[in-house]
């Protein structure tokens, strides 16, 4: 494993929800990752962001990581669950609220 593979697998594996984003969960950069903050801060959901703006290893690495080609990734537990739009989608049917809830994750939200 590469060493920016196993920083990515550390950072994902330390933290129950990681999100890679552009920018930071105070200043999104771009408005995909924007929208996935808005999502999680709205739900209460505790993450780490990191900002793939700062390191572009990470940046490039991310993608070989999860074999994704674009930012915002989320995960969760150590898995992934997808960009912008996957993410936007999973709480809009609430499937999103259920896996954090199954994984254990605690929200602000009932």
């Amino acid at each position: 494993m590469s060493d920016v593979n196993s920083r990515i697998d550390s950072e994902v594996k330390a933290n129950d929800v990681v999100l890679f984003m552009k920018g930071t969960p105070e200043f999104p950069m771009c408005g995909f990752s924007g929208q996935v903050v808005q999502i999680l801060d709205y739900l209460g959901v505790p993450y780490k962001g990191i900002n793939v703006l700062d390191d572009g290893a990470i940046r490039e690495g991310i993608k070989a990581y999860s074999n994704w080609p674009t930012i915002p990734q989320l995960y969760v537990k150590g898995e992934f669950i997808g960009g912008c739009d996957i993410t936007r989608e999973m709480f809009q049917a609430g499937e999103l609220q259920g896996l954090l809830a199954e994984k254990g994750i605690k929200t602000g939200k009932a």
